[in-house]
């Protein structure tokens, strides 16, 4: 047993409910569960209301940070001494042996030197949830204006991106996150394939395991009861409904079947957000939305609390991940996996890594939208495939698991490829 772990996430699970988010404080409850250390504790950002930079009490071991952002193209703090006064001193008094850094949006990169400055004897491990070190454009590498799917950075890249920036500003940007990486003892990626992105864009390989966002363990739902002569014809998408998420796709692909076989196909839209991004997006939506539901074909409950998830996977037969960025680890695949809801998803990045074609679900061409439509009409009369998936589709890494999988790789108890079987928590 250790001493002291710290957990640090960008927002708290009451506030904000993304998937770093929820792996983070997954990570927090499985570790004082688990007994890992004499003391667990989470510090987690808060960026609604005044930005004071106080670290205030939420509950028992919880800590919520009011700080934010001043320049989100090279990630430092918006709260003047956030880190250097009401951090320090957090840090002095705690003590981590181990800190868990989940994210260093909304609280600034300064927070890994200010760890290593206080505490130069703590074990720091970053979780890279996304490519917002490697690409400026939100992380998405995609590029802006044709939506174009970026393949590696390059200064040259970049400037394209964003003409009004130098390639002096991203050579900058690149080696200013990179000095503040080497704080850091050791990285943990929830794919493969964003390893290897960060590998290319200059991480040492033996630095960065793969270890997947786990599951709350539980049974799987049983299958959607069907009326005689009933399809697997239900599909749902669960998350956020911005325009890297592909939900014009999928609209688009449900409109443009002919009529005799939209009428047998039922999709519902379980996601929230839609209302703050741009008009245009909003109006496109609103404009393939409108006469599909008005036919009977789409339903849009909307948003859902996470613990209300459950029912509403039992009520449909295919999860559906239609994104049009390579993603990382979409939560919403590890909990189809964990509701046994098989998948369809675009076939490019995390997603296309997470869902094995023809085992788990099956791979769809990203924005393709024919190929969506045609995959809806096929998937939804293919009985003996979906009770294939069901059978064969992937039991998650239980959170329990992937928390002593963190351990493990902080102590120096794994390989960077963590093997088959690390030695558990109450072993080391």
């Amino acid at each position: 047993m250790t001493g002291t772990i710290l957990v640090i996430s960008h927002g708290h699970v009451d506030f904000s409910a993304g998937g770093a988010e929820v792996a983070a404080y997954q990570l927090f409850a499985a570790l004082g569960k688990a007994e890992a250390a004499r003391k667990v504790v989470l510090l987690a950002g808060h960026h609604a209301g005044e930005q004071s930079g106080l670290i205030t009490v939420l509950r028992n071991n919880e800590f919520l940070w009011r700080t934010g952002m001043r320049d989100w193209f090279k990630f430092q703090s918006g709260v003047r001494d956030a880190v250097t006064t009401s951090f320090r001193r957090f840090l002095g008094g705690l003590k981590p042996d181990i800190v868990f850094v989940h994210h260093y949006a909304h609280m600034g990169l300064e927070l890994l030197r200010e760890i290593r400055h206080t505490c130069p004897r703590a074990k720091i491990v970053l979780t890279l949830h996304e490519f917002q070190a490697i690409c400026a454009n939100n992380g998405q590498m995609v590029k802006r204006g044709s939506a174009e799917l970026c393949f590696g950075e390059s200064l040259q890249a970049c400037v394209g991106c964003y003409p009004d920036r130098s390639e002096e500003d991203f050579w900058l940007r690149k080696h200013f996150i990179r000095r503040h990486f080497d704080a850091v003892d050791r990285f943990i990626a929830p794919s493969e394939f964003l390893r290897q992105r960060y590998i290319a864009w200059g991480l040492p390989a033996e630095r960065i395991a793969v270890i997947e966002n786990g599951q709350p363990e539980g049974a799987r739902l049983a299958p959607r009861t069907l009326a005689p002569g009933g399809l697997r014809n239900r599909f749902a998408f669960f998350g956020q409904v911005t325009p890297f998420k592909g939900v014009d796709v999928l609209l688009s692909a449900l409109a443009n079947l002919p009529r005799k076989q939209r009428k047998d196909i039922h999709v519902e839209i379980h996601g929230a957000n839609l209302a703050n991004q741009d008009e245009a997006f909003r109006n496109r939506i609103e404009a393939l939305r409108r006469p599909l539901m008005e036919e009977g074909v789409l339903h849009w409950p909307g948003a859902y609390h996470r613990d209300d998830l459950g029912r509403r996977m039992a009520r449909i037969d295919w999860v559906v991940v239609p994104s049009v960025w390579w993603e990382n680890s979409p939560v919403v695949i590890q909990e189809a996996f964990r509701f046994g809801r098989p998948l369809l998803c675009s076939n490019i990045g995390g997603m296309a890594e997470h869902v094995r074609d023809g085992i788990d679900g099956l791979h769809v061409g990203v924005g393709n939208t024919s190929d969506w439509g045609e995959t809806l009409v096929s998937a939804a009369a293919d009985m003996e495939g979906w009770d294939r998936f069901y059978r064969t589709m992937k039991t998650p890494l239980p959170v329990e698991r992937a928390a002593e999988r963190y351990l493990a790789w902080a102590l120096d108890e794994a390989s960077p490829d963590l093997g088959a079987s690390p030695r558990l928590v109450a072993d080391i």
